[in-house]
């Protein structure tokens, strides 16, 4: 098995620092307001899950929130967006941004969001997760845990150069992962085998006074596509939205 350092590929720089934050040339008036409604759908999600509010006010809520989605049925609508939904896919694309990814995205009310940064060749990843992610009481569900490692190796195993999609995912649960605390995961490229990417991840629970606790650990085999592959399955993707909606061709 081959290892190759993120040192020695300077193309992904700009890169690593979209999975952070987008250059301010990015961020227009939309992009900005679709985060903050993204945000504020994330505190209905947080609040709604354990509300004490009395009957009324969930019938007022309940038709307010009735009236602003509708207002979107004038506009198209579907899967349709700019950049791309998980840092895996995104290859060398010097103009990717993950909006909407389901982990990282800060314009996709289900995600958390997590922030990543490359550090020293490693991914390291910073989230929290609020109450509409519990599992066992005050804990993350498992699933949810597998996702943000899914996640974050899929960003890692791009360290390698190369677009890939998930092969194997094989998560080690090592004790309970807490909600609304900051979560630690370290995400380590290991080297490759032909079309293999490996990858290996631990995630910890960090206390007030800054110490970490190991809540799991994963390993991940990723499987390097052509980018050709992704671009066509964004087209199909796009195909059957339309036929979906009605929308010409």
């Amino acid at each position: 098995m081959s290892s190759d350092t993120p040192n020695s590929r300077p193309d992904r720089t700009a890169l690593y620092s979209r999975w952070q934050e987008p250059p301010t040339s990015m961020m227009t008036t939309r992009r900005v307001e679709m985060r903050r409604l993204a945000d504020s759908m994330r505190i209905i999600i947080e609040r709604l899950g354990a509300t004490a509010a009395p009957t009324e006010r969930l019938i007022d809520a309940a038709d307010e929130l009735a009236r602003v989605a509708l207002s979107f049925d004038q506009f198209q609508h579907g899967t349709e967006y700019e950049g791309f939904s998980e840092a895996a896919n995104a290859g060398a694309d010097p103009h990717a941004s993950f909006e909407h990814s389901p982990f990282i995205g800060r314009a996709k009310p289900l995600s958390p969001p997590m922030r990543l940064q490359e550090i020293d060749g490693k991914v390291h990843g910073r989230v929290v997760f609020g109450s509409a992610y519990e599992g066992p009481p005050g804990c993350v569900h498992g699933g949810y845990v597998a996702g943000v490692f899914d996640e974050l190796l899929g960003a890692t195993q791009s360290l390698s150069g190369q677009p890939g999609m998930t092969g194997t995912l094989t998560i080690k649960y090592r004790s309970p992962t807490p909600l609304h605390t900051e979560l630690h995961l370290v995400g380590a490229f290991t080297g490759t085998e032909r079309r293999k990417i490996f990858t290996t991840g631990q995630l910890f629970a960090v206390s007030p006074n800054g110490d970490e606790r190991l809540c799991a650990e994963a390993e991940a085999i990723f499987v390097s596509i052509d980018f050709t592959k992704f671009v066509e399955l964004k087209e199909q993707r796009d195909r059957l939205e339309q036929e979906r909606l009605g929308s010409p061709t």
